[in-house]
């Protein structure tokens, strides 16, 4: 036998759409024009860009489209050989727009915590995510390698932190579901914020993004 070629790797990508207080979310304009801007620059022999989804910025009201979106992933590779045994990422982009720097977000909490409602209209105070799962301050951490990941996107000379806390909103709620989806599936799960493209404009978002595709591809 040869010698092995590079390890097999697909990532999926979501972004939001706009919420209160943000008319133009940059997350959803990134989703929609990754694939166009990744097939023109390429990635490194072995990562594949997935899916990229637009998701509701809604909490319980959405989370059947979100579990949608991820089943989809286990459905692809099921069903598609060469892939079986490559490992499948799931790539949470949200806004923070108060926001000057990229934040890699280490865990999300088991806590919903609304400041204001969300797109559907929901509103929970204080309310655990998975009831099943105990108290609100439970955490699950993923288990991509964030410190890899931070080195290599700051030594590229992006303005990048790291970060324990997603906040109690609707990038959290998305966050811990799909790090919860992603343990039972054997799959990883990332949730990075983004500013405001007035902050930092959108070509350097772009270029940030297929950075973090290549870091997550790099350590995985």
């Amino acid at each position: 036998m040869g010698s092995e070629g590079p390890k097999a790797i697909t990532i999926h990508v979501t972004g939001f759409k706009r919420f209160l207080g943000v008319s133009e979310n940059p997350t959803e304009k990134i989703a929609n024009n990754l694939k166009s801007y990744v097939e023109k620059r390429g990635l490194p022999s072995g990562l594949s860009l997935g899916s990229c989804t637009v998701l509701e910025t809604a909490g319980e009201g959405a989370k059947s489209q979100l579990y949608q979106v991820l089943e989809s992933s286990v459905v692809a590779v099921s069903g598609d050989n060469k892939n079986a045994n490559g490992t499948v990422v799931w790539l949470h982009l949200g806004v923070n727009s108060g926001a000057e720097k990229f934040a890699i977000e280490r865990q999300a909490v088991n806590e919903a915590h609304f400041r204001c409602p969300d797109q559907l209209g929901w509103q929970p105070q204080r309310l655990p995510i998975v009831f099943e799962d105990g108290s609100i301050l439970k955490a699950k951490e993923t288990t991509c390698s964030t410190e890899s990941i931070f080195n290599l996107l700051k030594n590229k000379g992006f303005d990048v932190v790291q970060s324990d806390d997603a906040g109690r909103f609707v990038c959290n709620y998305v966050y811990y579901h799909s790090l919860r989806f992603a343990e039972q599936k054997g799959h990883k799960s990332l949730f990075v914020h983004v500013p405001l493209f007035s902050k930092i404009d959108e070509d350097t978002q772009m270029q940030f993004v297929v950075s973090l595709l290549e870091a997550i591809a790099a350590t995985c």
